[in-house]
């Protein structure tokens, strides 16, 4: 993760949750009252977010001595120790539900990501994300996908083109749309088109697309695609793609397969704060 941005980040976060101040802990603590804590895993998965247990604090004061056990990318189990803090109370309890919101979150999408590599079981076919994320939450989700085994799609609008089927309606033709796109773009930037039918996909090949998505395809209409492809244009397949028929895939022979529900309909892993 960008650390610049990451702090950027955690103090708009904290000044959302903070306010003015901590009321409840700056009224019971005293300032030199100090105490010890530990984060604990309550259920099964992959753990992601070992920097944002250690900025977070950092923003309370380099008073906070943090002790991690897990590292991004390792399987917790419930009753897992990830990490000890010690410090003063006030500052830990302020920044507590902060940084447990996204590295429970962040956890959530690592372990949803590592079972959908895992279903797909291919040393070919890549997992990736999509831009379905949280708004403000991006960096984080994108970054907690890699956690758990996949890998990231363009980040937004700006590091990629993709040639979408509105794209195509508004420009008429892929080859009108993919034809100003070079018209317009440095050399460095990829072209990613969007298909739903074999013309479409011919036509897409003939314009020079750098890569092509096989929107909403059943595995024999990818593995039949994929095969009509060149093999120096990447391929991805898209949409109607779920743990109910991911497994599917599998034999497609495609590059890469993204999923929207790996940052829109994860469950946030439990994890919890608790007083030595």
């Amino acid at each position: 993760m960008n650390k610049i941005k990451l702090r950027k980040k955690l103090e708009e976060f904290f000044l959302e949750d903070l306010g003015e101040v901590d009321i409840t802990s700056q009224s019971i603590f005293r300032n030199d009252a100090r105490g010890e804590a530990v984060i604990i895993a309550k259920e099964d998965g992959v753990f992601a977010g070992n920097e944002i247990i250690h900025a977070g604090l950092n923003f309370f004061g380099h008073d906070i001595l943090v002790t991690t056990y897990k590292q991004d990318g390792d399987i917790v189990k419930s009753g897992d120790k990830i990490a000890d803090i010690q410090g003063p109370v006030a500052s830990i309890l302020s920044g507590e539900r902060v940084i447990l919101n996204l590295i429970q979150r962040m956890s959530g999408i690592a372990t949803i990501t590592k079972k959908a590599v895992d279903t797909i079981q291919s040393n070919h076919t890549r997992i990736c994300d999509t831009r379905k994320t949280s708004p403000g939450l991006r960096m984080f989700e994108k970054y907690a996908v890699t956690c758990g085994g996949g890998y990231n799609h363009r980040f937004g609008l700006y590091d990629g083109v993709m040639i979408k089927d509105n794209h195509i309606a508004f420009s008429g033709s892929i080859t009108n749309a993919v034809k100003q796109v070079r018209e317009n773009v440095g050399h460095m930037v990829k072209i990613e088109v969007e298909i739903e039918t074999e013309t479409q996909l011919l036509e897409a090949i003939e314009a020079g697309a750098d890569v092509i998505m096989f929107d909403n395809r059943t595995p024999n209409e990818v593995s039949k695609f994929v095969e009509l492809t060149p093999k120096h244009i990447i391929t991805e397949a898209s949409g109607g793609i779920g743990f109910h028929n991911l497994a599917e895939y599998k034999d497609t022979n495609v590059d890469y397969i993204s999923l929207g529900f790996l940052t829109h309909s994860y469950k946030s892993l439990d994890i919890s704060l608790n007083v030595k």
